[in-house]
């Protein structure tokens, strides 16, 4: 497997909590050495919420929304034809539908989905499950046998993780330290046993960072920039900045604030990994993720206002536990693991992966008078240095604009090896 280097296309959806999950495993099979692309999804999300913005009747705008995500499947599908690669990739809400699912297994295209949501809360997993060769979750029983019952035999166990080159600690300006300084920080969506569970901190240096607080009337003068969406680059310097950042994971009801649920989220792992101390809900499958003096956890909302006035009070403690969790996550929870260990389960569950006979860049592949000019046209590309021949040439087909002199000699150069049996470029 390690020797092996894969053309992966991920498939990322329009927007969402995954939307930053997606990314990160692209950096981390790169990081990897495989060859990727992105289907950019979210390219296209303002011509789907814009349907809304037209004024037509609402019965309308259902059928509409439908037909625009047929045309993005077909997007897909167009990509797939174009690049060939060994296996796509999509994430959670990706904008993949069952004719184009139902294609790519016909074509034998190998396809998995990590679906990092919880199933009881986002149960369109029924429809779409079967269809893919691997349905990775972030949840153990009774999910698994749920699928398997479904016809989904192939569904590894994959928790969330971090992304080292991106969830470190940033160097902060005195500006961005007071914009983003607090005892007490927290960031993520105003799920309904937050709302209630937070308001026991609305008169403590107490800031809220993220979306979806409409109508929170509380914990108003808690709540930053009017509830808007942060970005993932954003977020490190919350974490950064805060004394204590709080972990309360989500849940659709009120009436018990602590859920004691099963998945551990991504804010945990991504804390973990910059160091940045956090005080976390107790979760069914933490223990086997983290030890018990890696993370600070509560059971209950007393226990965790309890626990904030000690730690407040106790900045080595805070940094112990930070220290600790942070080399758990290096040593065993980074997205480069995890895109790993799934890589290897497929192999295992559906048989090895096409020997890599394809040349081993795009360098090594063109007649020496064009090698010079390659380097800063992939850099303009965003291709890596090795980047494969095809790889450059989908790339290039792929722009908008006009294509760069260096590149349109690379197309005639496939255009003629095509016409010639394709030596030297590889399938």
């Amino acid at each position: 497997m390690a020797d092996v280097s894969l053309k992966i296309l991920v498939v990322l959806p329009m927007y969402g909590g995954s939307l930053p999950i997606g990314r990160h495993c692209v950096a981390a099979l790169r990081d990897l050495g495989h060859s990727v692309q992105v289907f950019d999804a979210p390219r296209l999300y303002p011509a789907f919420t814009g349907l809304k913005e037209l004024g037509l009747p609402p019965m309308s705008v259902g059928p509409l929304e439908n037909s625009l995500l047929q045309v993005v499947g077909q997007a897909v599908w167009t990509h797939v034809e174009c690049w060939r690669p060994d296996l796509v990739l999509a994430l959670a809400q990706a904008p993949l539908n069952r004719l184009v699912l139902q294609r790519l297994k016909r074509a034998g295209v190998r396809t998995a989905m990590w679906f990092v949501e919880d199933h009881a809360v986002f149960d369109y997993w029924r429809a779409y499950a079967p269809l893919y060769d691997v349905f990775a979750v972030i949840q153990k029983e009774p999910f698994v046998s749920l699928l398997r019952d479904l016809g989904q035999p192939n569904a590894p166990y994959l928790p969330l993780a971090a992304l080292p080159s991106f969830h470190r600690m940033p160097e902060l300006s005195p500006e961005e330290r007071a914009e983003y300084g607090a005892e007490i920080s927290f960031l993520g969506a105003g799920y309904p046993n937050r709302r209630a569970a937070f308001r026991a901190l609305a008169d403590r240096d107490f800031k809220i960072w993220g979306s979806d607080w409409d109508g929170e009337t509380a914990l108003a003068r808690n709540i930053q920039r009017g509830g808007a969406r942060i970005s993932a680059e954003e977020s490190v310097k919350i974490y950064a900045a805060a004394d204590i950042n709080l972990n309360l994971h989500s849940s659709v009801f009120a009436d018990k604030l602590v859920s004691g649920g099963d998945f551990v989220n991504p804010r945990t792992f991504e804390l973990a990994c910059m160091g940045a101390f956090q005080l976390t809900d107790r979760r069914r499958l933490m223990p086997e993720l983290f030890a018990a003096d890696e993370l600070a956890v509560f059971d209950s909302m007393p226990e965790c206002l309890s626990l904030i006035d000690h730690f407040a009070a106790h900045p080595e403690e805070r940094a112990a536990f930070a220290a600790r969790a942070r080399a758990r996550v290096l040593r065993d929870h980074t997205y480069q693991q995890r895109m790993r260990a799934l890589l290897e389960y497929t192999a295992e569950r559906l048989g090895p992966w096409p020997e890599d006979g394809r040349p081993a860049s795009a360098l090594e592949s063109v007649p020496e008078n064009m090698r010079a000019s390659l380097p800063p046209l992939l850099a303009e590309l965003g291709l890596p240095p090795d980047a494969r021949f095809d790889d450059v040439t989908a790339a290039l087909r792929a722009l908008n604009g006009p294509v760069p002199e260096p590149g349109v000699r690379l197309l005639l150069l496939d255009e003629w090896r095509g016409l010639h049996g394709r030596k030297g470029r590889g399938a």
